[in-house]
């Protein structure tokens, strides 16, 4: 109640920030998502820091935990397109309570063969390989029933606000699994992670099903990852922003590689320093969260002004002279990473067709979650060759071409938009029936051309200019 009355206590324009901010969660299929998430999420960050330590403690090989992420991640670059048929075949709600079931009964597993004390590697790579597997119809599931609980108005606010999640919980979860693993048993951290899954299991079951925008789902049909392929390929709108992230994902956010390195071999500090470095990365990207989830609208702008931030501030990084100076440089770097990520996810959902939505943000997790056993070994190469500032370099450059070449290939792409609608040059194409009905109307109400009524439709409605 208090904080309550803080919000109302605050100027208007305050109060609408956060009213605007936080909208979603007046809704409340979306509300019971959000804190059900909250403690899911919180249990899986519990887990990957007590599968780390349980791997270091099996072998005490950094080799064998690259592996294991490695592992955890490749299902994404082998089966990726499958899970967004599955995806867009079946109910969401369902297939989400079936996957987060499986997640529990892995933690648990993982938990009783910790608790027993008979674990090997090999099983901890199995039960690695089996989340991944698990992941790639849960990742693009999850994603594109964000619309459906909100609605597109209100995605993008709803992207913003799961990254929020993600972020908060990146705090929370390590710091339990700390505490458990110090005061309790390693084994501890994955029975929790276990029972964190009824939260989020609980808050789908409980959700209002005549409230769900549900998409129909798809019949089967020969050809569905072929056709979800072509589709994504064939439109400018998700060809260019699936083709940045190949890049920016591989090169770019390669921070469970890189940040150690910097830590140890850049600032010549230990374990605490590394910790420092995740903290002041995981505040920017709190903000940066907070900043997506703010926003009424994603836009192509906003998608290479933030790549182009995010590799800027990369290099600023990896040049810094000292500690203090590489933390306060993360912390914009984590806010325009995620805000990067958000308009991208945002983006490729409002693009998207509700028949391929699900295939489209597979590619998603594909192009972004699938880079990671390519990217992470790059990077480690290059920072073994040249040091970890130059590893880290090269991903900002990369990023700052890639979102260079984004701005050129979404103008070129509007140009060639506006020539097939057989526009005069600097004219506005209207590419719906009811976009030109609506056009004519507002002119005709307000007595202007319909070239500037059509200008300021397209802007609300998020279409290019």
């Amino acid at each position: 109640m208090r904080a309550l009355a803080g919000v109302r206590a605050l100027p208007g324009r305050g109060r609408a920030l956060i009213g605007r901010t936080f909208r979603s969660l007046h809704i409340r299929n979306y509300r019971l998502w959000f804190f059900g998430q909250i403690v899911s999420t919180s249990g899986t960050w519990m887990q990957s820091v007590a599968q780390g330590w349980l791997v270091l403690r099996v072998t005490g090989s950094a080799i064998d935990l690259g592996v294991t992420v490695a592992l955890q991640f490749l299902p994404f670059l082998l089966f990726g397109p499958w899970g967004g048929v599955v995806a867009d075949r079946f109910d969401k709600r369902q297939v989400l309570v079936a996957t987060q079931s499986l997640f529990a009964v892995q933690a648990l597993v993982l938990g009783l063969l910790t608790l027993t004390g008979v674990v090997q590697i090999w099983m901890v790579w199995v039960l690695a390989f089996l989340m991944g597997v698990v992941n790639v119809v849960d990742n693009p599931t999850r994603q594109s029933f964000a619309v459906e609980m909100v609605g597109p108005e209100d995605l993008a606010n709803a992207v913003g606000l799961n990254s929020v999640i993600i972020n908060s919980s990146r705090i929370i979860g390590p710091a339990i699994a700390g505490l458990l693993i110090a005061t309790v048993s390693l084994s501890a951290a994955f029975l929790v992670n276990a029972v964190s899954f009824v939260a989020v299991i609980a808050s789908l079951a409980t959700m209002d099903v005549q409230a769900l925008q549900r998409a129909r789902p798809v019949p089967r049909a020969k050809g569905q990852v072929r056709a979800g392929l072509r589709y994504a390929w064939s439109l400018p709108d998700l060809r260019i922003p699936l083709l940045l992230l190949a890049v920016i994902g591989a090169l770019g956010y390669n921070f469970s590689v890189l940040l150690p390195l910097m830590a140890k071999v850049a600032f010549h500090k230990g374990g605490g320093t590394y910790g420092a470095l995740l903290s002041a990365m995981g505040v920017g990207a709190l903000a940066g969260a907070l900043i997506a989830a703010s926003r009424r609208r994603p836009s192509r702008r906003l998608l290479t002004g933030s790549a182009l931030a995010f590799g800027a501030f990369s290099l600023l990084v990896a040049w810094a002279p000292t500690l203090h100076l590489g933390m306060i440089a993360l912390v914009p770097m984590g806010a325009a990473g995620i805000i990067y990520v958000a308009t991208t996810n945002s983006l490729l959902q409002l693009g998207a067709k509700a028949s391929m939505r699900g295939r489209v943000m597979a590619l998603w997790a594909m192009v972004f979650l699938g880079s990671t056993p390519i990217g992470g070994p790059l990077a480690g190469f290059v920072a073994g060759r040249l040091g970890p500032r130059a590893a880290l370099a090269l991903g900002g450059v990369a990023t700052i071409v890639a979102a260079g070449w984004g701005t050129l290939a979404f103008r070129a792409s509007s140009k060639r938009r506006r020539a097939a609608a057989g526009e005069p040059a600097g004219g506005v194409a209207l590419v719906t029936a009811q976009g030109e009905a609506f056009v004519a109307a507002r002119a005709r109400d307000a007595g202007r051309p319909a070239a500037a009524a059509g200008a300021r439709h397209r802007e609300r409605s998020g279409e290019p200019l």
